[in-house]
């Protein structure tokens, strides 16, 4: 039997892909997933929780072996080790772990994506698809849909936390003027997010949202967890099906196979099926279908770096089941050549799901358009074998000095008079491996973490020397802010990503060297091949990239349909 459509790849894409071509009862459809099931039935209570915070951790829904190198520089910074990289691994992708957030990016983002190639992806062009998508139920008008298959709220003021309803505040005095709508028209200021949460207040994973028990019930949709794609099958330069192995081990043959297995695994698997630069794949003794220099290439991310205080009893969390990233704050840097809006911090609640995290509230800064971009390499075309991923954050200078900047104003900030009373000390802060790894649970981490939060507590003028010793190691606010080489180091060292990959596979016009695909998703040079998720972005949006990516793939779906 040869299927109609072949989607490899049960992510954030892949999910709404399979939900929209199985509506058309004539063509049989395939959703193959490397995770596991999540399904109304059986959805873990962490991947339901509207806090995200141990999703992510858990390994069960992650690419266990997947690393990744962060940041690049010179000198001491230069000795770069690999750490690893959360990228989900069950039905739903990203939208089942990650934090929630539902935005969309600025306008001139979609612009960007059309200069660069991408044609037919303007701003005029997505937003029809973004208000397909949303049930917004703070907001009505041009800008928000109301009847989408995922419900957008913010937070109210009876469950917003104190220390985020106080940072944003002092925002507002410091000239960055709180406003009510973050999907609303591209501005400056302090928002409370957009959030894609049920009206129960429960996550929406594409893999409910789109593939609800109706959809799922569909005699021409066959849904395979748990297997995983090793490569893609050809007749001379047309896809003709995949070999599958796992839970399922099966070739199974299509008349389009579409990958959707995210901007890391998406190139990896074209490499490994032979699509991809020519000299590469060759000595990996893959045979090249067809030469692609671009697969694996422009990789982008959102460079992290965050600042953090300690909280007294009265400004933590009152509810520890709700959700962390309640507030955002977008500002411009002002650097030459940089978009308005080109920074983001996400105002967190608590910097952790444990004990230590409730304590600690944090501004989690991130470079909104980044210009360093990486890339990802084959190293073997074993399909068990997770490939090079480097994402030479900072390798562009303008995302170094604007990372620094974001520094000294989270530090500005939360040291502002007007927070005194409701911080304790201030301080540098990063998801480093070692935060990450104390992070996982276990007894031995439980009594690590209890331990440090009890002296926290206690520690009372003590409590800055037992932050800079336990947590920063030595390193204090005050020192970065007074030598700028110290500053910098810091940077170069903790920058870290936001879990927001793409760009690997990207649009583009057939006569550009280093694209992928063409606007529709079309794979350059072969037939019955598509690639459809975030690998597509010619550039990265000013946003979370969960609702973009479910946008492009509700488009690619429609091409689809209309034989495009």
């Amino acid at each position: 039997m040869i299927v109609d459509h072949l989607i490899l790849g049960g992510g954030s894409a892949g999910c709404v892909l399979a939900a929209r071509l199985s509506a058309d009862p004539s063509r049989t459809v395939v959703l193959v997933e490397a995770g596991r099931n999540i399904s109304a039935d059986d959805i873990p209570d962490a991947v339901r929780s509207r806090y995200p915070g141990r999703a992510y951790l858990d390994t069960r829904n992650i690419w266990p072996r997947l690393s990744a190198l962060m940041g690049y520089g010179s000198g001491a910074a230069a000795a770069r080790t690999s750490r690893r990289y959360e990228q989900a691994r069950l039905l739903g992708g990203g939208s089942a772990i990650n934090a929630l957030m539902a935005n969309r990016g600025a306008p001139a983002d979609y612009a960007e994506w059309q200069a660069l190639g991408a044609q037919g992806w303007d701003w005029e062009d997505c937003l029809p698809y973004f208000l397909k998508i949303e049930a917004d139920r703070d907001f009505a008008g041009p800008l928000h849909g109301t009847s989408g298959p995922l419900t957008i709220r913010r937070i109210s003021d009876g469950q917003i936390s104190p220390f985020v309803d106080r940072v944003m505040k002092t925002l507002d005095r410091r000239g960055h003027p709180i406003r009510a709508d973050q999907n609303g028209t591209w501005e400056d200021g302090a928002f409370r997010g957009a959030v894609a949460v049920s009206d129960e207040g429960e996550r929406l994973p594409t893999s409910l949202a789109y593939l609800t028990p109706q959809v799922r019930r569909r005699p021409n949709l066959r849904i395979i967890t748990e297997s995983v794609a090793e490569r893609i099958l050809f007749d001379g330069r047309r896809a003709t099906g995949a070999i599958l192995s796992g839970a399922v081990t099966e070739t199974i043959h299509a008349a389009e196979v579409i990958v959707s297995a995210g901007a890391i695994h998406s190139p990896a698997l074209l490499m490994r099926s032979g699509i991809g630069a020519a000299d590469a794949l060759t000595g990996l003794g893959r045979e090249v279908i067809v030469g692609l220099d671009g697969v694996g290439g422009n990789l982008m991310e959102h460079p992290s770096i965050a600042v953090a205080a300690y909280l007294p009893r009265h400004m933590r969390v009152r509810d520890p089941a709700e959700h962390h990233e309640q507030a955002i704050w977008r500002f411009s840097s002002g650097l030459e050549g940089t978009p308005g809006g080109d920074m983001h911090a996400a105002i967190l609640s608590r910097s952790g799901w444990h004990s230590v995290g409730l304590r600690l509230g944090s501004l989690f800064f991130w470079v909104n358009k980044s210009f360093s971009r990486g890339q990802v390499r084959l190293t073997s075309v074993d399909p068990r074998v997770e490939p090079d991923v480097d994402f030479r954050m900072l390798s562009d200078e303008r995302d170094l000095t604007r990372l620094k900047l974001a520094l000294r104003m989270g530090a500005e900030a939360l040291s502002d008079p007007f927070m005194d009373g409701h911080r304790g000390v201030v301080f540098p802060s990063s998801y480093s491996p070692r935060v990450a790894k104390v992070a996982v649970p276990g007894l031995g981490n439980a009594l690590q973490r209890g331990a440090l939060s009890g002296m926290l507590d206690m520690a009372g003028p003590l409590r800055a020397a037992l932050v800079h010793s336990a947590i920063t190691l030595g390193t204090t606010m005050t020192d970065l802010l007074a030598d700028d080489a110290a500053m910098t180091d810091f940077v170069r060292r903790h920058v870290g990503g936001t879990w927001h990959p793409s760009g690997t596979c990207r649009m583009g016009a057939a006569d550009d060297r280093l694209a992928v695909t063409s606007p529709t998703g079309r794979v350059h040079g072969v037939d019955g091949l598509r690639v459809c998720d975030a690998s597509l972005m010619p550039s990265i949006p000013c946003a979370n990239t969960n609702l973009p990516t479910i946008m492009i793939a509700e488009r690619i779906a429609d091409f689809i349909l209309c034989g495009s």
